[in-house]
């Protein structure tokens, strides 16, 4: 009976790539540097939150006085709004560079952050979908809040908009829990989990 080679055997250590294969996963690999423009993009991206939080700061101080508790409350919203995404784009750049492009090497760095040290794409996803659904969250009071203050020609048209916005939560969350279950049982189906 004649030993056949598997499929899936690995190599053996005497085996040689070919030299064009060699080039060609040398290319694939090296193609994961192609998204670092994108990532410094988005670094580009939180400065412009960062000017937008300053002048909606800014805003809030200047008008606190005339400003009523519903409209300061609108202000500061705006103001959580601006920092959660400026943290969704901070999970991007740390965990997309870190995941797709190449390690960052920050370890016994002192801000280095908790779940750095155990980002995959799996972790990536459900952080940045929870990061999504606290966003809507956000979007959503605001828009219960300023419905209150709207008068009846809008009523109709301001009702059909909230709805539509409470669906679109609604989906986030169910796209967040569904992404997380995935991910559970892709853990499960793992021996030692």
């Amino acid at each position: 009976m004649s030993k056949t080679k598997s499929v899936h055997a690995p190599p053996s250590a005497d085996y040689k790539l070919p030299p064009a294969h060699r080039l060609i996963s040398t290319l694939i690999f090296g193609s994961r540097w192609l998204q670092v423009p994108l990532y410094i993009g988005l670094i580009f991206a939180q400065c412009v939150y960062v000017f937008v939080f300053i002048k909606e700061l800014w805003h809030l101080i200047t008008h606190a006085p005339k400003f009523g508790e519903q409209e300061i409350m609108l202000g500061v919203l705006a103001l959580i709004d601006v920092v959660m995404i400026s943290n969704l784009l901070v999970m991007v750049i740390v965990g997309g560079y870190e995941t797709f492009v190449s390690r960052l090497r920050l370890e016994g760095h002192p801000d280095q952050p908790e779940w750095l040290d155990h980002v995959n794409a799996s972790v990536l996803k459900i952080k940045l979908a929870m990061a999504i659904v606290g966003i809507s969250s956000i979007h959503l009071l605001k828009t219960f809040i300023e419905a209150r203050s709207l008068g009846m020609p809008n009523a109709v048209s301001t009702s059909e908009g909230v709805l539509w916005q409470t669906i679109i939560h609604v989906v986030f969350i169910l796209s967040a829990v569904g992404i997380a279950y995935v991910d559970r049982l892709g853990l499960a189906s793992k021996p030692g989990h």
